[in-house]
């Protein structure tokens, strides 16, 4: 015999922890331990920096923004835009108080993303205003509440006002 009962045992063995643990692994295929979803801004070519410093008003600044969905399901999510300053950035539990001026949707199966160009109006700035933060909030709809709810994800951008 070439191999002993002990040295056959061990085999055994082993052969069927990695047959449970590969099971296992399919099984949890499909389930995520920290689910997230995720929203960056990106400049006009869709790249990190070299963002916009200035804007006018009644104007519009072509950005790029980035979704991603990490969450073990499909999401229908939304951005919103608003226009605010530092005193009115959102949190991650509430969202900016500022009213919503654009938002886009789509939706995401799970470990998907989408990037997209953005045309973003800047409506009318008081004269007194030398610097505006323009705010980008990530929201996804809730099927069984049957509502948006906000993610406490956003992403930012403080420009100045130019004359």
């Amino acid at each position: 015999m070439l191999l002993d009962d002990e040295v056959f045992a061990v085999l055994t063995a082993i052969v069927v922890v990695a047959s449970v643990f590969s099971a296992a692994m399919l099984i949890r295929e499909g389930y995520v331990a920290e689910p997230f979803t995720a929203i960056g801004l990106l400049n006009e070519n869709c790249r990190i920096g070299e963002y916009p410093g200035y804007v006018r008003s009644n104007s519009t600044v072509t950005l790029c923004l980035y979704v991603y969905n990490h969450e073990g399901k499909p999401l229908y999510w939304k951005v919103v835009y608003r226009l605010g300053s530092n005193k009115t950035l959102p949190t991650n539990t509430t969202p900016s108080p500022e009213p919503a001026i654009q938002e886009w949707r789509g939706v995401l199966g799970h470990r998907q993303n989408s990037t997209f160009k953005v045309a973003v109006r800047i409506p009318e700035i008081p004269l007194n205003t030398t610097r505006v933060t323009l705010i980008f909030e990530l929201w996804v709809y809730d099927v069984n509440l049957h509502t948006w709810v906000y993610t406490g994800r956003w992403v930012h951008l403080h420009v100045n006002v130019a004359r």
